[in-house]
C-alpha cells in the first residue's frame, strides 16, 4: 500500500498537501501532483531513475498507446489466412493488398493498407494467458501477475522517467477518455503517476474534459468567479509569505491556466479544421486520435486511448467487427499519416493491440453462435514511429494463425524496445516507497521469457 504524503513526521502540512488543500476542483488536484511529482520521486529513491544512462537509440519523445481492450481478432485483421476455411475465417475470408510488397491485411481495413510504410506488424507475439486482467497487466507491465509487487504500466514509467524534461500544463500520462479498471496503472509508484482520464466525448460538440471543461459554465462565467475567489481570498494575503501558501498559490495559478488558458486548447478540437476532422472520422475512437496527436504536439509524454466498447467478442463477434474495425481503420490510418505530416512521426511510438488475440477457431457452438474466445498464445501487435521502421512484419504464426511459427515476441521484448527508443534503460532501478528493489522490467535470469528486442524492426 503506498503510504500517506498528507504530513510529514513533525505534524506539519506537506508541500504537496497544501497544495491540495489550496485548489479548488479536479485541475487543482492534477497540477498538485504535476509539481509535486518529481519532489516525491526524489524522496522514494535517493538517485533519480532519470540518472540512469540512456539507452543510444533515443528517438521517441512521447508514446500513443491504443489499447484495444477485450482483444481483437488477429485473423480477421492483421494477419488473415485465407486458406484456413470457414471455420478459422469466419465471414471474413477475403484480404486486401496494402501499399508495402508482401503485406496483406483482412479487407476491413483499406485505409490502414495506403499506410503499411509507416509501421511494422508483429504477428508472434505471445504470452499464453487468456485472463483479462491478468494478460492485461502482464502487456502492460512486462511482469508476471502474481508477483509480490504491483509493478506500474509502462504509461506510468514513461511518466516517471520523462517528468524531469516534461514542462507541459498537462499531466504527463493520459488517458483518452476512460480508464478500463482492470488494473491500477500506477502500482506502487503511487497516485501521482496514476493516469489523468479525460472522461467526457471527443466527438461531442463541446469536449468536456474531466476538472477542465466545466459543464453548463462559460469561460466568462468561470474567469469572474476566480477574480471574485481572489477578492475574498484574505487568508492568503496575510500570508502571503508562508512557503506553503507559495506552493499553493503556485500551483493554482498553473490550475487556472489548464482551465483557461493554453493547456486547455490542447483539448478544444474546434480549433482544426472540420476537413481534418471529418477524415479522422466523425465517432468517438476518429476524434480521441486527433486528439492524442495535439497531444504530442503539446510534448504530452504519453497517451493511451482506450477504445470505446471494447472487443471482447465471445458473442456477436463478426458483427461487431463489420462496426468497429472499419473506424479503427479510419482513425488510426489518419493518425499515422497526420503525425508524420507534422513531422511527429519519427518521435511518436504508436503502438495498437489488445491484451490477447481471439480464438482463431470459430466457435459456432450455442450460446456463443460465430464468437470467437480469449487466445495468448499468439496474436499481432502494430509499432510505428519513434524509430520503428515501416512497411516490415516481424515473426509469423503457422497456417491457421494458432501457434507461433517463427520469432516469438514476449511481453519483455515489445515493452523493452519501447523504452529503449524513449530513452529508458529497460532495467534503470524504479523507486519503491518502502525501498523494496524493483526494476523496470525483469531479466531472463529472473525467469522472464524473451527471444531478444525488436532490432531488426528498430
Amino acid at each position: 500500500m503506498t503510504p500517506s504524503h498528507g504530513s510529514d513526521s513533525g505534524g506539519r502540512v506537506s508541500r504537496r498537501e497544501a497544495m491540495r488543500r489550496g485548489l479548488c476542483g479536479a485541475a487543482g488536484a492534477l497540477v498538485a501532483d504535476r509539481l509535486g511529482g518529481n519532489i516525491l520521486a526524489a524522496e522514494a529513491a535517493k538517485k533519480p531513475p532519470a540518472a540512469t544512462k540512456a539507452p543510444a537509440q533515443a528517438n521517441a519523445k512521447s508514446v500513443i498507446q491504443i489499447f484495444l481492450w477485450g482483444g481483437m481478432s488477429h485473423n480477421d485483421t492483421w494477419d488473415p489466412k485465407p486458406g484456413s476455411g470457414r471455420d478459422y475465417m469466419g465471414e471474413f475470408g477475403d484480404v486486401i493488398d496494402t501499399n508495402v510488397a508482401g503485406i496483406r491485411l483482412g479487407a476491413l481495413f483499406p485505409k490502414l493498407a495506403k499506410q503499411a510504410d509507416k509501421f511494422a506488424l508483429i504477428r508472434s507475439m505471445t504470452h499464453g494467458n487468456n485472463g483479462h486482467e491478468t494478460a492485461a497487466y502482464l502487456m502492460q507491465t512486462g511482469h508476471a501477475p502474481g508477483e509480490r509487487l504491483a509493478y506500474p504500466s509502462v504509461g506510468a514509467v514513461v511518466a516517471l522517467f520523462k517528468s524531469p524534461e516534461y514542462k507541459g500544463l498537462i499531466p504527463p500520462y493520459v488517458v483518452l477518455t476512460n480508464a478500463a479498471g482492470r488494473f491500477s496503472e500506477e502500482g506502487f509508484l503511487g497516485p501521482k503517476y496514476k493516469p489523468f482520464a479525460t472522461g467526457g466525448d471527443p466527438n461531442a460538440p463541446r469536449f468536456e474534459v474531466e476538472g477542465v471543461i466545466a459543464r453548463g459554465i462559460t469561460d466568462q462565467r468561470q474567469k469572474a468567479r476566480r477574480e471574485l475567489l481572489g477578492r475574498l481570498n484574505t487568508m492568503g494575503q496575510v500570508m502571503a509569505a508562508s512557503p506553503q501558501i507559495v506552493a499553493a498559490e503556485e500551483a493554482k495559478q498553473q490550475a487556472y491556466e489548464l482551465i483557461l488558458g493554453s493547456g486547455r486548447e490542447v483539448f478544444d478540437l474546434s480549433k482544426e479544421k472540420s476537413e481534418l476532422r471529418d477524415l479522422y472520422g466523425r465517432h468517438t475512437f476518429g476524434q480521441e486520435c486527433l486528439a492524442a496527436r495535439r497531444m504530442v504536439e503539446a510534448g504530452v509524454p504519453y497517451i493511451t486511448i482506450n477504445y470505446p466498447g471494447g472487443w471482447d467478442t465471445h458473442k456477436g463477434h463478426f458483427q461487431t467487427m463489420r462496426r468497429q474495425c472499419p473506424q479503427l481503420d479510419q482513425g488510426l490510418a489518419m493518425l499515422l499519416a497526420d503525425l508524420n505530416d507534422h513531422g511527429l512521426l519519427a518521435s511518436t511510438v504508436v503502438w495498437c493491440c489488445g491484451e490477447f488475440g481471439r480464438g482463431p477457431k470459430v466457435d459456432w457452438q450455442p450460446p456463443w453462435n460465430g464468437g470467437r474466445n480469449h487466445y495468448g498464445k499468439v496474436f499481432t501487435v502494430l509499432v510505428a514511429g519513434g524509430g520503428f521502421k515501416g512497411g516490415r512484419v516481424v515473426g509469423s504464426s503457422d497456417d491457421k494463425a494458432e501457434e507461433v511459427k517463427e520469432r516469438p515476441v514476449y511481453p519483455v521484448d515489445l515493452l523493452g524496445s519501447i523504452y529503449q527508443l524513449a530513452g529508458i534503460d529497460p532495467h534503470a532501478p524504479l523507486p519503491h516507497p518502502m525501498g523494496e528493489e524493483a526494476r523496470v522490467l525483469p531479466t531472463p535470469e529472473e525467469g522472464a521469457k524473451s527471444a531478444g528486442l525488436l532490432t531488426e524492426i528498430m
